[in-house]
């Protein structure tokens, strides 16, 4: 592989690429820092996951246009390791999840982490989102957040009651910038003109919280970050070869690649249905992300996925090819290295009300409502378990509860669980025949058959199919939108009503 393979400059798309870069990297930053925060660690951990997921992993990547960095979805179980084993214990956790990752690539997994149930992990990121609000919500105020999803649900009316406005100290003006970037941010999205709408609201909302505490002298923590990024690099000490045969730290390491794989693997798919161009390899990225957690783990950072936010930003700005997830890893890179006391005049409160902002993003009210009217009561359920769970135990329980529950989809197939699938061509069209049951467990082989469909109009046969769960329903669905939206017409023949229906939504 050529360096020119690795990073991929065209004359005609560098402009479009140049463009998107800058704007994901004015998403990226605040996020890097605020996601380190709400993870337990320095500010200065979720920058260089941002410089490793923009620079290696963008030269690597199997998503052309997907950008990888410290993702809120893994904040949780890194402040609960950070918590439990100490910030140490981090860099070798890494390092064997993305081994894992690696192994999970070249063994060509990368189709299984897609059979995951989309209930589940929209449950798991719920409660996620859940977890990240109610914990930020007493960075709002300057204090630190509790141990526990449930202690911090607890503690928010007595934060709320020790409020004093007569005195209008630390906490009260803490507060006030919290919601003004909060405020700022909502109203930016609502209403910027067209000309700016590539401007990121979470930006504008920093940017202005930081002048207003600036000039008007308030006395309220701010960011801190080291003068230098390259301190904040812990390279492995004396103890990280213990640390890294630790059978607590490898199990740990199974769960990071797990969610992570199944993150940046279902954040790869969502952003292949936003443009037209190139699909993604998803044995290639997931062995690009294993590169990318490996580095991570010896700088002692954070784990990183790819990422829907930065990713959806890229392709808005019309990125065209990996090139701009690299050049936004290089403006991150300079921004820190020239501009470190910036960085420093930031308040925590403002990186407070960006992530509660992210937090309730990812608590999609809008997907279960989805799940419900067009697959049922089930998979509304494993979404909700998920999601109280994650919030009432921890996050690995809050999956395996909700993957124990999409079993339950194969209860009434449990004896006629394979999957027949029949390619054909005729009369100026190319065919496709399902047979048996389409279920989680046969998803890859549903997928390497919908991508064996040529282009151009195409019959797709669901008579004989006697069960759709919710999982390849979804996939179904979104293969059938891209094609009708790419100009290639799709006829559904046979099948149920609720399953005409759902080939027509």
């Amino acid at each position: 592989m050529s360096l020119r393979d690795l990073i991929p400059i065209k004359s005609g798309t560098f402009a479009g690429d140049f463009t998107a870069s800058i704007v994901v990297f004015l998403v990226a930053m605040p996020l890097c820092m605020g996601i380190a925060i709400a993870s337990g660690v320095p500010p200065e951990k979720g920058i260089i996951t941002g410089i490793i997921g923009g620079i290696v992993v963008g030269m690597l990547a199997g998503s052309p246009l997907q950008v990888s960095g410290p993702a809120a979805g893994l904040a949780v179980i890194v402040f609960e390791i950070v918590r439990d084993m100490g910030l140490g214990a981090l860099g070798p956790i890494l390092v064997l999840a993305g081994l894992i990752q690696v192994v999970a690539g070249i063994l060509k997994l990368g189709g299984w982490f897609r059979a995951i149930s989309p209930a589940v992990v929209h449950g798991m990121l719920a409660g996620i989102g859940v977890l990240i609000v109610v914990g930020q919500f007493h960075v709002l105020f300057d204090a630190k957040p509790m141990a526990s999803g449930l202690q911090n649900l607890a503690a928010m009316p007595g934060r709320l009651f020790g409020l004093s406005p007569a005195t209008f100290a630390g906490a009260e003006m803490a507060l006030v910038i919290g919601l003004v970037t909060i405020g700022i941010m909502l109203a930016w999205e609502k209403l910027r003109p067209l000309k700016l709408r590539l401007v990121p609201g979470a930006l504008v909302g920093i940017v202005a919280a930081t002048a207003i505490s600036y000039f008007v002298g308030l006395d309220i923590a701010r960011v801190a970050v080291p003068a230098s990024i390259f301190a904040g690099i812990d390279a492995p000490g004396a103890d990280y070869l213990t640390r890294l045969f630790n059978p607590s730290v490898f199990g740990v390491a199974i769960a990071i690649a797990f969610i992570a794989s199944a993150e940046t693997l279902l954040s790869a798919a969502a952003v292949d249905r936003m443009h037209e161009g190139p699909r993604t390899d998803y044995n290639k990225e997931l062995r690009a992300q294993g590169a990318g957690n490996l580095l991570c783990g010896l700088a002692g950072a954070l784990p990183m996925t790819g990422v829907i936010v930065r990713s959806s930003a890229n392709v808005q700005a019309g990125a065209m090819t990996r090139l701009s997830a690299i050049l936004h890893g290089v403006w991150i890179l300079g921004f820190v290295v020239l501009l470190p006391w910036l960085l420093r005049e930031i308040p925590m409160a403002a990186l407070g009300g960006i992530l509660v902002v992210t937090g309730w993003r990812l608590v999609s009210l809008s997907h279960v409502r989805h799940l419900f009217h067009q697959h049922g009561v089930l998979p509304a359920v494993i979404w909700g378990a998920t999601l109280i769970v994650v919030v009432a135990e921890d996050l690995l329980t809050g999956v395996l509860v909700g993957l124990a529950l999409s079993c339950l989809e194969l209860v009434p197939h449990i004896r006629r669980l394979r999957l027949k699938v029949e390619h054909g061509a005729g009369d100026d069209q190319s065919a496709l025949s399902l047979g048996g049951v389409a279920s989680f467990v046969s998803l890859p082989k549903l997928s390497a058959a919908l991508d064996a469909v040529p282009a151009g109009p195409a019959r797709l046969d669901v008579s004989n199919l006697h069960g759709l769960d919710h999982t390849c329903a979804e996939m179904l669905t979104d293969w059938l939108q891209r094609k009708r939206a790419s100009g290639s017409p799709v006829v559904v023949t046979g099948g149920s009503l609720k399953m005409q229906r759902l080939m027509a939504a």
